[in-house]
């Protein structure tokens, strides 16, 4: 177990930190002591960013360009941010999905550095003790425990790739502090043999643990974290059952799940849209569902939230759901135990016939909407997607699973069988293309459009929990947030390259959330207008390109105080030190 060993600094979690950054002038450069330790050259950071990108196209594999931006983001944090801000349609598939699925896979053969923490279940009993370890105060954490990545299955520590991309997208599209994230993968075996058998797997070479073991461990950690960090906001993802966790704790600590609550609340945002494209009443909606795992259920359980407040009752909002799974359509009659999550969506009015295709399916319920959630890539064939055109005069297809090798279906394949008709969303990126003389651009329901928001919005608003409430107005407000022209040409969700913009939306929806159910602890915020709110919200978000002029101002006053006091330049280069690498020296 860790011991006090006083001599020693406090550890760096990076091979340098950003006080190396090219951009500081030579005064800076002298009171950091990093004066002589970089080229003499003062750059701008256009000049930095068209070095990083040129040695970006010199990789020739997104797995490449994926480890050149994690070294980048370990050694000059604030330029990564520049970059990513700057560029965030083209490198989060790097960063995040699909690249990160690979980076996964590949984590054991491709990991050089640190990054996060990595609690065993051998840790346990002592996981308050080792949470100390970290060298940062941290505002939100994301943590997995690897057993299920996408659609990759059980990956164990390998899943360590999952909360690392995902904080960083916590800070680009945020503003979240890199240095307040903690990624945290908990390391409960793997059912994964084959990883386990892999001399170079750094995980626990044992199977999984039972779902009691594991309710244990969660105990002790969810505690040891919030004794830590009282305001911490805990998001769990990619664990196989994430019900038990979601239910056990959503009310006791500022906890959600991105799988369940995330991934629903952004499809919910561009459902609603799609409805109103649609032409189509709410009532009148019929949907399918492809996959009836996890995050098909918490999808269609926020779908039927939105049902309910366009008018119909909770029961005749569920009864416009029909799920598919591998055995085929989920009835209560089928003849085999469904998961406890089925249950809610189990249909008893298939008159004792049993549906496996879905092409037959189709014919039964004559849905307008169409949700893949199954991992079966091209599942929506060119015979599923001409009967959905048939039966719709504007077909709603989500094909959400991930990466894009598992998409149902791709853009060009739903806009060629549905005539050009179809309001598409799906999970992973697809290129935009031209039909019918129009050019048209696919909707993607990536949850980088809500969970940032809601991390922001349960920390500025000192959530003590993260409500039902929080997360569907997440949905909500993002559907408000397209502009004219993006309306106008038929998009269901808002450029990627507005994330900031839309954050600040989604998360003063969250706040306001917060407020009405009553635990929010940041009272001063109630009575702001939504206005005032959102300066207050854009305030709070860390911008990397002001982070040059904080630090000259840090090293000003701090000269000056030093100056009044006769301190001695050394002894304030110790501080600014202090400073500087608590701030560029957090590493995701």
């Amino acid at each position: 177990m860790p011991q006090s060993r006083p001599q020693l600094g406090p550890r760096q979690l990076s091979t340098t930190s950003g006080d190396f950054d090219t951009a500081n002038p030579p005064e800076v450069r002298r009171v950091l002591r990093t004066y002589g330790l970089t080229p003499p050259a003062v750059e701008s950071y256009e000049v930095q960013a068209q070095r990083c990108l040129r040695l970006l196209a010199m990789k020739t594999t997104p797995i490449e360009k994926f480890q050149y931006l994690v070294h980048l983001k370990a050694t000059n944090v604030h330029l990564f941010y520049r970059l990513l801000s700057e560029n965030i349609k083209e490198l989060t598939p790097l960063i995040y999905t699909p690249t990160v699925g690979e980076a996964c896979v590949r984590w054991h053969e491709i990991f050089t550095q640190p990054e996060g923490m990595y609690l065993s279940y051998h840790d346990r009993g002592h996981l308050g003790e080792i949470l100390n370890n970290w060298p940062h105060d941290v505002e939100i954490t994301v943590l997995t425990d690897g057993s299920r990545i996408l659609g990759l299955g059980d990956l164990g520590v390998n899943g360590m790739g999952i909360p690392v991309g995902k904080l960083a997208l916590y800070t680009a599209c945020a503003g979240i502090r890199p240095d307040a994230t903690l990624p945290l993968t908990i390391d409960l075996g793997t059912g994964n043999k084959a990883l386990r058998d892999d001399p170079l797997y750094m995980g626990a070479r044992m199977p999984k643990v039972t779902p009691e073991q594991e309710k244990e461990f969660l105990d002790e950690l969810m505690a040891a974290l919030t004794a830590k960090w009282p305001n911490i906001v805990i998001q769990f993802e990619d664990f196989k059952n994430p019900f038990p966790a979601l239910e056990r704790y959503q009310n006791t600590y500022t906890m959600f799940n991105d799988d369940v609550q995330g991934t629903g609340a952004v499809i919910v945002g561009g459902f609603i849209n799609a409805v109103r494209a649609s032409g189509v009443p709410a009532k009148d909606h019929r949907a399918i569902f492809l996959g009836a795992g996890s995050a098909g259920v918490g999808v269609a359980k926020q779908i039927v939230e939105y049902f309910v407040k366009e008018g119909l009752t909770e029961e005749e909002a569920r009864r416009k759901f029909w799920f598919v799974d591998s055995n085929g359509l989920v009835t209560l009659d089928r003849g085999d135990k469904l998961a406890d999550h089925k249950v809610y969506f189990a249909r008893d009015d298939n008159n004792g016939r049993q549906y496996q295709s879905l092409s037959r399916l189709i014919d039964f319920v004559k849905p307008t909407i169409l949700m893949g959630l199954s991992t079966i890539g091209g599942a929506f064939n060119r015979d599923i997607l001409t009967k959905m055109a048939a039966l719709n005069d504007k077909p709603i297809i989500f094909p959400l699973s991930n990466p894009s090798s598992k998409s149902e279906c791709t853009f060009e394949e739903a806009v060629r069988h549905t005539e050009g008709r179809c309001l598409f969303a799906s999970g992973s990126p697809f290129p935009s293309m031209e039909f019918g003389g129009k050019f048209l651009t696919p909707g993607q329901g990536n949850n980088m459009y809500v969970f940032p928001g809601i991390g922001l919005g349960a920390i500025l608003s000192k959530a003590t929990s993260v409500t039902q409430d929080m997360i569907y107005a997440s949905a909500e407000s993002l559907s408000t947030s397209l502009n004219k022209q993006e309306v106008a040409d038929g998009w269901l969700y808002p450029d990627i390259r507005r994330i900031r913009e839309v954050s600040v939306v989604v998360t003063r929806g969250v706040i306001r959330a917060a407020q009405q159910n009553g635990v929010d602890r940041a009272s001063e915020l109630r009575n702001l207008p939504d206005d005032q709110l959102d300066v207050y919200i854009k305030e709070r978000m860390y911008d990397p390109f002001d982070e040059k002029a904080n630090v000259a101002d840090e090293i000003s006053q701090l000269l000056a105080t030093a100056s009044g006091t006769n301190g001695h330049v050394h002894g304030v280069a110790e501080k600014i030190n202090g400073i500087v690498n608590g701030v560029d020296a957090s590493h995701l």
